[in-house]
């Protein structure tokens, strides 16, 4: 010990780069690997958008409310209505990758035609730079092979546990998306994935 301390001494400004240098690389091995986010976690409850209107018929076991409460003939046929609700493309549950990962992914298609992917009971780590990403690779295995296939960047992950709504950009093909990836674009990991079967 007494060695180390005459060595600093006689050697002051080595010692100070020395010093500056450890101290640099804390900073930025910090300010890139964020370590607090191993401690850290949120959540998003998101319920799907608004759809259709409610034809005001009870469901099954149920009462129709005071306005509908007229008797109806029961030789007349039942309306079939089209569906107001969404229709599901694909789904799947996920796969852990590089971080424990769970939970459902449905690709939905609205009534007028658009997508919406449907996160829900996701329970996955928090990390830099993570984004939702429709992929053409098969889900699971190995991660690598996501930037090498197509993929549709559907924005940053919007916290790591909940349920939640990613709008599907216009104009997307989705016949050849086979799996919904959460990507960490800082250090090319796959959180996890989900097929969309």
């Amino acid at each position: 010990m007494n060695r180390l301390r005459s060595f600093i001494r006689s050697h002051r400004t080595l010692a100070a780069i020395v010093g500056v240098l450890i101290l640099s690389a804390v900073v930025v091995g910090a300010a890139l690997f964020q370590p607090w986010r191993l401690f850290t976690s949120s959540s998003v409850n998101e319920a799907l958008p608004a759809l259709g209107v409610s034809t005001g018929q009870p469901s099954a076991g149920g009462t129709a409310s005071a306005p509908y409460s007229q008797a109806v003939p029961s030789q007349a046929p039942p309306s079939q209505a089209p569906p107001s609700g969404p229709a599901v493309v694909g789904g799947g549950t996920f796969q852990s990758q590089e971080h424990e990962t769970t939970g459902t992914a449905q690709l939905l298609m609205l009534p007028d035609g658009s997508h919406l992917l449907r996160l829900e009971n996701l329970a996955s780590s928090d990390g830099p730079d993570v984004k939702v990403w429709l992929s053409s690779q098969e889900a699971g295995g190995d991660w690598f092979k996501y930037r090498s296939g197509h993929y549709v960047d559907l924005g940053a992950i919007k916290a790591t546990h909940g349920n939640q709504n990613y709008v599907v950009p216009a104009g997307t093909d989705i016949a050849g998306l086979t799996s919904v990836v959460l990507w960490c674009d800082r250090f090319s990991v796959a959180f996890g994935s989900a097929p969309l079967t």
